[in-house]
């Protein structure tokens, strides 16, 4: 995503009007002139960057948050047997995804290359970042300054913050696709199994696509357009996801021969519930935050509001289609629309009006409860819904950018604005889709099977049955509650 350009032209246009602001200041006599005081352009231009690197660290907080919100909303929504086990993959998949990341993820997807794959700064994230391009610019603007720009990831050097800074940013995302194949496979995978295949995911999978969409790849240069990662997070880990659920099968007891689905009841809504709020505001770091810009005020407020209109309609939509198919106004519905809503606003919020993120949502909350009836009929067994949310509504988002694109504000708003029809961005958003799942559904399935070759990837019957509390990890959430298995 190239908006540099625009970033600076704020940045000057900020340093301008608070210079105008004090030459026409006030002043007794004819001394007003000679007596205004000099603008440091160097000194607001360093007090700009650094309003930017709180606002991505704050908003990078926030989506590391998320990750509470996952582990809540995981383990309420399974068996209380199985609920040190997700806490505990919740947990630790965010180390896995730093370490990982760190060595390799990162230069892979924003280190200078070719338009499939990153081939610079690849091992161990270091060393400059800013383009000579952008030093230039900064240099025009402040003379005074003596900073080299020299660097290997100039596909991120719209923003100027420090290159740890993006680093952070980026991984929280690549931490949270990892993190929604953990619902997906509840239940009946081994524990290192899981930590293998996350650890593989955020280092070779997650940022191949990403460079081909925010690392100056083929599909960005293609005019693909995708804000905060409807494709390039959830997306990605819906494809994981659903390689995994094939791979593993389902849960014992889950499907009957004659076809029939027994539902395996979560064992604590309020846990559900309260991991749905955390999530709810971590997607107000998802989104406004990937503008990088924390004086771009307009952008933020809009992008805000779309994300949060889209959650609440999609809540209601989930509510009433629940309620007519269902008989029953179903919470874990009602908490899924809510998450497609936020999942299918993340790539359009930039580039659509707010009165089309009230109808993405709208749409979304219906899909999600459609999807997770059409996988159970599939025999996919999803404990948490994590396909429904992440990878349906993914692929929707993307493509309700193209269908309800607004050329308008795709420049006031995002500034990567393509020029092209709602008909053909929607073309463009297609393609991006397909390739996405044409790389990320068949590597992960390899990876899949040749863990299960190698290691095993599900637990034992016996395992399963007795909970895997006590058969991964040795202990129990609520020992007082599980006396049978003691």
């Amino acid at each position: 995503m190239k908006k540099w350009h625009l970033h600076l032209t704020r940045v000057a246009g900020g340093a301008g009007l608070l210079a105008a602001m004090a030459v026409l200041t006030p002043l007794h006599g004819q001394e007003a002139a000679s007596t205004a005081p000099a603008i440091d352009v160097a000194h607001l231009s360093s007090l700009r960057t650094g309003l930017d690197t709180v606002w991505v660290l704050v908003t990078a907080m926030l989506v590391f948050w998320m990750n509470a919100g996952f582990a809540l909303v995981e383990s309420g929504l399974c068996q209380s047997k199985n609920c040190v086990n997700i806490l505990a993959k919740n947990f630790i998949v965010f180390a896995a995804s730093t370490i990982s990341f760190w060595v390799i993820g990162w230069g892979l997807m924003f280190g200078d290359g070719n338009s499939f794959i990153g081939s610079h700064g690849l091992w161990f994230v270091g060393g400059a970042d800013n383009s000579p391009a952008l030093g230039e610019a900064y240099a025009a603007m402040n003379p005074f300054s003596t900073a080299k720009y020299e660097g290997v990831y100039s596909a991120i050097n719209w923003t100027p913050v420090p290159l740890w800074a993006k680093f952070f940013f980026q991984l929280v995302f690549a931490g949270t696709a990892a993190t929604i194949v953990s619902g997906a496979v509840a239940e009946r995978i081994k524990f290192g199994a899981f930590l293998i295949f996350s650890f593989l995911l955020v280092a070779l999978v997650y940022p191949v696509t990403g460079h081909w969409i925010w690392g100056g790849g083929f599909l960005s240069v293609a005019n693909f357009r995708d804000f905060a990662g409807s494709t390039v997070v959830h997306s990605v880990g819906g494809w994981a996801a659903l390689a995994g659920v094939i791979v593993l099968g389902p849960r014992l007891g889950k499907y009957g021969k004659d076809g029939k689905v027994h539902p395996i009841p979560g064992h604590s809504m309020t846990s559900a519930a309260l991991g749905v709020l955390i999530l709810w505001l971590g997607w107000f770091g998802f989104n406004p935050g990937s503008t990088m810009a924390a004086m771009d005020g307009k952008a933020i407020a809009h992008i805000l509001v779309n994300t949060n209109l889209a959650a609440a309609t999609a809540s209601l939509s989930a509510l009433v289609t629940a309620w007519a198919l269902l008989k029953k106004p179903d919470l874990s519905m009602i908490l899924n629309g809510c998450l497609a809503g936020l999942v299918a606003i993340t790539a359009p919020c930039a580039f659509v009006s707010i009165a089309s993120g009230f109808w993405i949502g709208l749409i979304a909350g219906v899909l999600v409860v459609l999807a997770v009836v059409f996988f159970d009929k599939l025999k996919l067994d999803d404990p948490v819904g994590a396909l429904s949310v992440h990878l349906v509504n993914g692929v929707f988002g993307t493509l309700a950018l193209g269908l309800f694109y607004d050329q308008q504000v795709a420049t006031d708003v995002a500034a990567l604005a393509t020029g092209l029809s709602r008909g053909a961005q929607t073309w463009v958003q297609l393609k991006g889709i397909f390739w996405a799942g044409l790389y990320v559904f068949p590597l992960s399935l390899v990876i899949w099977y040749a863990l299960k070759a190698a290691l095993g990837i599900r637990v034992s019957a016996e395992e399963e049955t007795e909970g895997l509390d006590i058969g991964e990890h040795g202990n129990e959430a609520y020992p007082d509650f599980q006396a049978a298995h003691k």
